[in-house]
Order: structure tokens, then C-alpha cells, then sequence
């Protein structure tokens, strides 16, 4: 899916632009437009249709959020909760001049889950998906930075982009752009590196850090904003530095009345020697610990709960499975079993399933038949068990 939001190929895209540049793609150098991941109906459908609540919409005007209470309420009979959406007072403020924005769409509507778990594989790091929508000739937000890097998909209307360059390179998470709000209100006083009206099908790749405003033409405006939170250099060392809490010289108190000041140097020397010392092992773990953390940050394709429990019921010796796409597990062998670690459990199974479950892992379609190392029966108990557990789905029930 990132070939469809860069006019460029993915090579180029990461050598020059990801994480450093700004990249501006027009229409006409895109394979097509954006209106099949959301438009103008899709979104009342959401707003009139799906139940959406808080936190799954905000809304905005002239760079302030609108009190919620302005724009959900409850629902009514049989569904008493509170923070509903209320289109007829969504509409008085869109009508006032508002940006809605919808949150999470990821989670939400099917043709943005499929498109974010596409992006995952291409980018490697966490994605989501909001969406603007803004009424004609309005702004939603003041100059600000992201603190992930965004995909802008235009995908209705016209809307006025203006980019300066970061006054802090590279913020994480916990370094918002209000930490240097005054720095930025001087920094959109300089001429903008792009001034450019995004039409239908135009996208702009802005890294975190890249400070940025926009404001709606003479029609309403919506587009996809597709935010990627990337891991970082800091992320790996922070993860290689928990392992020293399994040393015990790293736990022990310091002396009474102790200057940290003093204990500063002797620390960081001592932690790069067992660092040093200990670089394959805390490594592994560090790397363990990071793969679990991206897979709690994404989601896997979803599983159909009562289409499965009918497939087991069902299954027969040529049933076709396949991994469920965007599940992280590893391998294990244990003494004469083989385990399937999975983020929140583990599944055991004898040490004889081992090659059929390598193939399984590696995405190959397979049925209880062909399974390597078993026979039919043996696969189907293997491919239930599999099933049961939501680490494989029947071919055909995935979006």
C-alpha cells in the first residue's frame, strides 16, 4: 500500500525521504485516488449508523477542540451510554464551521483496516488511520508538529497546506509540539518549504518533527491522515538498558547520602563493560521485547468468531488454513515439545508437529492432508487446536 501514497518506489522513498524530507505526490503520479478507503457517504455512515463514540471522534475549530458535550449524548433506550455520537449536533457545528474528526478508522471502517494492515507490512512499524473533515473555507488545527511521521491522502475537496522545517528534529512521543509552541509561531512566519493546495488523489509524507497547517477551500474538504510511530535508536538502547535490571550490581542501593553526581561516571562505565560482556544475550532479549512491544501496537487480521467455531466442527482433512496474517509468534523447542509463543500465552504441542508448524508460520496454505511429519488425523487435530486458539483462520474467511 505505500506504492499507492508516493511517486516514487519504496528504494528512493526510504533512502531520501523517510524520516528526513517531505515528499509532495500529485494525482496523476499515484496508481489512483483515495475515494475507496472513505467519501463523503462513507462518512455519515459512520456518524449516523455505527454507534461511534468517544474517543473515536473529536472536533475542532479554529485550532481549539470543541467541548464534547457540544456534539454526543446518549443514545436512548437500550443503549444508554453517553458518549455517543449526536449527528444532529455534529451537524450544527460542522455547519458552524467545525473539522470533524474521526479517530481510529483502523479500528473502524473495513477498507481503511484493510489498507493501515497493508502499511504495516510495507513500513514495519505501527500505523493508524484518522480522517478530517473540514467545512469550506476552515482550518481545524494551528501550526503544529506530529510526533509520528503522516501520510496525507486527500481524498475529497481542496485543501491549503503550508510545511516549515522542524524547530526540534525527530520529537518522540513525550516531546509535544506545546513544549516549543512559541518557537513554532515564529518558525510559520518564514517562508514555507511547501505552499501547495492538495487536491483529490495528491498525498504529502511529512516525517515527525515537520511543523505543518492546513485550511480548507471553497468546498468541504476530507482527507486521510495515516500516522506512523516508528521505532527509534532510543527505543533499541532502552530495551538493551532494562536487561541491566537483571543484574544485581544495577539494583543494589547507593551508599547513604550519596552525590548521584559522583555515581554518574562509575555507573555508565560499569554498564558499558557488562554491556559489552553480555552483548549477544541482553540483545536477544532486548529484541524479544521489542518485537512483543509491535505486536501489541498492531493488530492481526481479525478472526470470525462464529465462522470458526463452525469450520472446527466442520473440518476435514482437506479444509485450507493459513496463518493469521499479522500474528507474531516464535518457535521453541522444549526438550520433546514445541512451543508457539504467542504475545499473551504460549501453545504447546509434541515435538513431532515441529515442521508442520514451521510451514504454517511461514503464511504457506495448508490442509490437515499436507501437512509434513503427520498424518490426516494427527493434521486435523494439530489444525483445530490451531484454529481454537486464533493462530490460523480458514482460507476465505479473512477480509
Amino acid at each position: 500500500m505505500l506504492s499507492r501514497c508516493i511517486s516514487t518506489d519504496p528504494e528512493t522513498f526510504a533512502g531520501r525521504h523517510w524520516g528526513r524530507r517531505p515528499m509532495l505526490s500529485r494525482s496523476h503520479e499515484l496508481p489512483r485516488d483515495f475515494d475507496d478507503l472513505l467519501s463523503g457517504e462513507s462518512v455519515d455512515e459512520l456518524l449516523t449508523s455505527r454507534g461511534v463514540r468517544i474517543p473515536f471522534i473529536r472536533m475542532a475549530k479554529e485550532g481549539a477542540l470543541v467541548g464534547r458535550e457540544c456534539f454526543v449524548g446518549p443514545a436512548g433506550f437500550g443503549a444508554e451510554v453517553a458518549d455517543q455520537v449526536d449527528s444532529a449536533m455534529v451537524l450544527a457545528q460542522f455547519a458552524d464551521g467545525a473539522t470533524i474528526v474521526l479517530q481510529g478508522l483502523h479500528r473502524l471502517w473495513p477498507p481503511v483496516i484493510d489498507f493501515v494492515r497493508d502499511m504495516v507490512d510495507d513500513l514495519g512499524h505501527p500505523v493508524q488511520a484518522n480522517a478530517y473533515i473540514t467545512p469550506p473555507s476552515n482550518r481545524g488545527f494551528d501550526p503544529h508538529y506530529d510526533v509520528h511521521d503522516v501520510f496525507v491522502l486527500q481524498v475529497t475537496g481542496r485543501k491549503h497546506w503550508r510545511v516549515h522545517e522542524p524547530v526540534y528534529t525527530d520529537p518522540l512521543p513525550s516531546q509535544p509540539w506545546t513544549d516549543h509552541r512559541a518557537a513554532i509561531v515564529r518558525r510559520a512566519d518564514d517562508a514555507p518549504v511547501i505552499d501547495t493546495i492538495l487536491e483529490p488523489g495528491d498525498a504529502l509524507y511529512l516525517p515527525r518533527g515537520w511543523i505543518h497547517s492546513a485550511q480548507a477551500l471553497g468546498e468541504t474538504s476530507i482527507h486521510l491522515t495515516v500516522g506512523v510511530e516508528p521505532l527509534t535508536a532510543r527505543d533499541v538502547m532502552a530495551a538493551v538498558l532494562d536487561e541491566l535490571a537483571t543484574v544485581a550490581e544495577f539494583r543494589a542501593s547507593l551508599p547513604m547520602r550519596a552525590d548521584p553526581a559522583d555515581a554518574i561516571a562509575g555507573t555508565i562505565a560499569t554498564a558499558i563493560d557488562v554491556l559489552r560482556e553480555r552483548a549477544g544475550e541482553f540483545g536477544t532479549t532486548a529484541a524479544t521485547r521489542l518485537a512483543t512491544r509491535h505486536a501489541r501496537r498492531t493488530r492481526p487480521v481479525a478472526v470470525a468468531p462464529l465462522a470458526t467455531l463452525e469450520a472446527i466442527d466442520n473440518l476435514t482433512a482437506d479444509t485450507a488454513v493459513r496463518w493469521r496474517h499479522g500474528l507474531h509468534a516464535t518457535r521453541h523447542r522444549c526438550g520433546e515439545r514445541v512451543e508457539l509463543r504467542l504475545p499473551d500465552r504460549t501453545v504447546s504441542f509434541p515435538a513431532v508437529c515441529a515442521d508442520a508448524l514451521a510451514q504454517i508460520r511461514r503464511g504457506d496454505t495448508v490442509s490437515a492432508r499436507t501437512l509434513p511429519g503427520l498424518d490426516a488425523a494427527d493434521g486435523e487435530v494439530v489444525i483445530r487446536r490451531l484454529l481454537r486458539e486464533a493462530v490460523v483462520i480458514v482460507v476465505g474467511t479473512d477480509r
